[in-house]
């Protein structure tokens, strides 16, 4: 399945299923019966199994319409009936936000997971050049204000940053929660897969000592979506492709099978002595060819167009927006 949170009738975002070329409006569907209105977060709680909501021993649910009911409708309601229903919205007419608007915790990033992006992040920066496997993940996070959406606009503030960088990378999204999470059990946890812009402002991160999270965690600069592709979809992410353009010239490319550590070691490492809970996000790192490390660099200005692209997903476009003009 692909699933969106998208802008519904009454400006609120909603949860949606993309049927064909258009988006199921699942609480309109459901109406009454969507009660509490099913979230991205909620749906993804329920669909492992665990409901945050479930009531004390002979309350009733709060929900009047559980997931294995709502699952079992799906499949038995043709895209004909939906459209009667008038419970479908055209895709291209939908306005897209990300999936997880409002995650449980920080996004939690890595760093130099590509061998090619490691060597010229450390010729950029001067330091000593590491081909090897490091023995742990550079783990880091970005504020979940930053989080954007699929095609909203990048804010460009150049009295915040002048130094804006891409960085198009495969996100995961946390289903089953765990903690101590074995390596033959990680993709158990895995709900499903986005894509994800890493935005950073490498003049930030330069001034703060080299770390990260203040110069990746601007408000906007997260963008990501447009869906979540549930995990039976993509068996084995390691066969994805990530593919960066600006402005219609290609930046980036590369297979997520070139990473160092691969999504179960993360999913092992992440959650050792740490919970991860449904619908965390865990973004993977980024191919090669970011603009600070190009000689000479080449950083993002107002106009500018980025579009990240991971096969079997789909794509994200964002404008880089002066923050006059931004609406945000």
């Amino acid at each position: 399945m692909r699933l969106v949170t998208f802008q519904s009738e009454s400006g609120a975002p909603t949860l949606g299923i993309i049927r064909s070329e258009s988006i199921l409006d699942v609480n309109k569907w459901l109406g009454d019966k969507a009660n509490p209105p099913w979230t991205m977060l909620s749906l993804i709680a329920a669909m492992v199994g665990i409901n945050n909501q479930q009531p004390a021993q002979g309350e009733a649910s709060p929900f009047v319409y559980d997931v294995s009911r709502l699952m079992h409708d799906l499949r038995a309601t043709n895209d004909a009936a939906f459209q009667t229903a008038g419970v479908l919205v055209p895709l291209d007419k939908a306005v897209l936000r990300a999936p997880i608007p409002n995650p449980p915790s920080n996004i939690i990033c890595l760093g130099r997971n590509y061998p090619e992006h490691a060597v010229e992040s450390a010729l950029a920066r001067g330091e000593q050049v590491q081909v090897d496997r490091p023995n742990y993940p550079n783990i880091f996070t970005k504020a979940t204000s930053s989080i954007n959406g699929p095609f909203s606009p990048i804010p460009y503030d150049s009295l915040i940053s002048t130094q804006i960088d891409y960085e198009g990378e495969l996100a995961v999204i946390i289903g089953k929660p765990g903690k101590n999470i074995s390596l033959d059990q990680a993709m158990s946890h895995v709900f499903g897969y986005t894509i994800l812009n890493d935005v950073t402002a490498r003049d930030i991160q330069k001034r703060h000592g080299g770390q990260f999270f203040k110069g990746k965690s601007l408000d906007g600069a997260c963008p990501m979506g447009p869906w979540i592709v549930t995990a039976d979809e993509i068996p084995d992410p390691r066969i994805l492709e990530i593919e960066v353009q600006v402005n219609g010239d290609v930046k980036q490319h590369d297979t997520v099978a070139s990473m160092f550590f691969s999504v179960p070691e993360i999913i092992q490492e992440v959650s050792a002595g740490m919970t991860l809970h449904p619908g965390d996000i865990i973004s993977t790192g980024t191919p090669s060819g970011v603009g600070f490390a190009r000689n000479p660099q080449e950083f993002l200005r107002p106009g500018d167009i980025v579009q990240c692209t991971i096969t079997a997903i789909g794509s994200i476009r964002n404008e880089v927006r002066a923050i006059a003009d931004s609406s945000q």
